[in-house]
């Protein structure tokens, strides 16, 4: 059984974009439901959450398990699972991190960007790597069944991460640097790393992580995917789109900002670039996977190889929680 899987959306959630992602044939979507909140505040989301999943069980469900993607593909529908970008909401609290796994988290990211009290962000200056606290989260992280995430996170703390994790971790939503050289992009050595541990890398669909940003090509992309392959195992492979669907501008500046700044201009791709950028016109929704799937197709991927990028091979790492 071959399952379509994104590692990854941040969207303005309605019945809408749940129809789009079933159209395009989703299994199962890790959204992210955090940023800087706290634990209070997490509460709140959860409730949300809630309230999509009793308005469209139809199209949607709960995801907990690796079973509930076998589960939405048979029955037609989308398994969401809920991760953070940041650590915020398990505070300054051990505790904590066993408490949001029974709400349901699966993965957390250990930074957003800046040093958060686990680990160096990928937009500081002076990367310290994993703190003691963040050893800590790891281990307990293990334990529970949550995912490190080092999507935003700076390269020492990401190979510290690889190393004192039990488990594989994750690169759920970027690109290699050496196709383009956002600060949230990883280098091949860490990819390497990252492939032989039996971690998992999702590749980005956000404008600012893109050669060329919105211009960027199927042909560019996939030129990357292939090369990409050569420094980490295409079983090591998938999709995290960063698809942020129907999002107002406004939502930028949280991302970026939180309650940390007031300075509106800080973060990825934020110079002279306010607002969501636009998408490429080959995958302006998750309805771009029929394009990514004929892309690399062409590119010389065989149809087992398109078939783990495009889904088993998250399917796979989700046995590992």
């Amino acid at each position: 059984m071959n399952y379509k899987i994104d590692n990854l959306q941040y969207c303005n959630w309605s019945r809408d974009i749940f129809k789009i992602n079933r159209e395009a044939g989703l299994d199962a979507v890790h959204v992210t439901i955090v940023y800087h909140e706290d634990y209070d505040e997490l509460k709140v989301e959860v409730k949300k959450w809630e309230n999509y999943f009793e308005e469209n069980s139809d199209l949607i469900f709960f995801g907990r398990t690796f079973e509930d993607i076998k589960r939405a593909k048979l029955e037609n529908k989308t398994a969401i699972f809920f991760g953070f970008q940041n650590c915020s909401p398990i505070e300054d609290d051990i505790d904590l991190v066993e408490k949001v796994h029974e709400l349901g988290c699966r993965f957390m990211q250990l930074t957003y960007n800046n040093q958060s009290l686990l680990a160096t962000g990928c937009y500081e200056k002076i990367d310290s790597g994993v703190t003691n606290f963040g050893k800590e989260v790891i281990k307990e992280m293990n334990r529970v069944g949550i995912v490190v995430d080092m999507s935003h996170s700076a390269e020492k703390s990401t190979f510290d991460a690889i190393e004192f994790s039990e488990k594989p971790i994750a690169i759920t939503h970027a690109n290699p640097i050496f196709w383009h050289s956002a600060k949230r992009n990883k280098s091949d050595d860490l990819l390497k790393t990252l492939g032989d541990s039996g971690g998992m890398l999702g590749l980005s669909l956000y404008p600012h992580h893109l050669k060329d940003n919105s211009n960027c090509t199927l042909e560019s992309f996939c030129e990357m995917v292939a090369k990409t392959a050569e420094i980490i195992n295409v079983k090591n492979i998938g999709v995290g789109s960063d698809l942020c669907l129907n999002q107002s501008d406004s939502v930028v500046e949280w991302m970026r900002n939180g309650t940390w700044s007031r300075n509106k201009n800080y973060g990825e791709g934020s110079k002279n670039k306010s607002g969501f950028p636009k998408q490429p016109n080959w995958f302006e929704d998750a309805r771009g996977f029929s394009n990514l799937e004929q892309g690399l197709k062409k590119i010389g991927f065989s149809d087992n190889e398109i078939n783990g990028i495009l889904g088993n091979n998250w399917y796979n790492f989700y046995k590992t929680f």
